[in-house]
């Protein structure tokens, strides 16, 4: 755990819904400025999380801070801190953009003489300029969700809670969506993002903790949640079939007559792969092609969640 400021520190979280426990001991803490994912299948526990960070349910037992302030007692000053988008976009369709986010302002409580200039400033920076007159039920997906985004920021909050924001969305909108995260982050607002796509959080969170069944089953940065997870190979394939069994008897590995393919485990520390390649270049053994493959976060994910025998990892 590092020395940095927590904007969020939850410590042995219950939470149940008659007899079935939702949340079983969870353990989270996000560092200021960061953008920390947590990843779940449908009914992990995603977003009852999300509403018990936000001040929207009550929980059960354990400890909650929210921009260092603890939960439930502080529940009011922690609304003024954060922000919350969540799955499906909370705009008025009959409400032009510009509409939408002086309505925002209004309900933030903004002072009247300072709600033209942050309402400009939004439109400015979600690139909202071309549809800024346009009734919010005519935008597309993406635009839709800026727009979203955009008045969860109207009063500038230090952290912002992102239930599955881009679920719906067609692919250039995710990306567009991950930029805006980014650029988030970048200027210091703390993104607390759930996700069911692996390679959104692999792509934009510091840090990652995988919930399976109510339980924190693994936490870290993407690279070290990766490391736990065998099958990292070198891929080698040969133009011949003596080959493929010259470099077998040297290197070991699975080998594969049909494709002429031979998978050698790795690490993927350099040093290795090229100590690999040197054997073969040592033994004059043609390689057509070689690629390096490493475990993704779907491997981590799959790996992780959905079974009784499971692994906490803190790192």
């Amino acid at each position: 755990m590092s020395d940095l400021p927590a904007a969020l520190h939850v410590r042995s979280l219950h939470k149940t819904f008659g007899s079935t426990a939702v949340l079983d001991g969870i353990d989270l803490h996000v560092e200021q400025g960061s953008v920390f994912a947590l990843l779940g299948a449908n009914g992990a526990g995603k977003s009852t999380t999300v509403r018990i960070l936000t001040t929207l349910l009550p929980f059960d037992s354990g400890t909650v801070e929210v921009t260092g302030l603890a939960l439930p007692a502080h529940a009011r000053d922690v609304r003024e801190r954060i922000a919350l988008t969540g799955q499906y976009a909370a705009i008025d369709d009959v409400l032009t953009c510009a509409e939408n986010l002086r309505l925002a302002a209004r309900l933030a409580h903004l002072p009247s003489a300072t709600i033209a200039d942050r309402v400009r400033e939004l439109i400015e920076r979600f690139d909202l300029g071309h549809v800024v007159d346009r009734r919010a039920g005519a935008l597309s997906g993406g635009t839709a969700r800026r727009l979203d985004i955009a008045m969860s920021l109207i009063a500038a909050p230090q952290l912002l809670f992102l239930d599955e924001p881009t679920t719906g969305l067609d692919p250039r909108s995710r990306l567009v969506m991950w930029e805006v995260i980014r650029e988030l982050a970048a200027d210091g607002v703390t993104v607390f993002l759930t996700t069911q796509y692996l390679e959104e959080a692999d792509r934009l969170a510091d840090r990652v903790a995988v919930l399976d069944a109510g339980r924190i089953v693994a936490e870290g940065t993407p690279d070290e949640l990766k490391a736990l997870v065998p099958g990292g190979h070198l891929e080698l394939r040969f133009g011949t079939e003596p080959d493929l069994d010259r470099a077998a008897a040297i290197l070991g590995g699975d080998s594969d007559r049909v494709t002429l393919t031979l998978e050698v485990p790795t690490d993927g520390d350099l040093p290795h792969v090229a100590a690999l390649l040197n054997r073969l270049a040592d033994e004059a053994v043609p390689v057509e092609k070689f690629g390096l493959h490493s475990p993704t976060l779907d491997d981590v994910f799959l790996t992780l969640t959905g079974t009784t025998d499971r692994k906490k990892v803190s790192q």
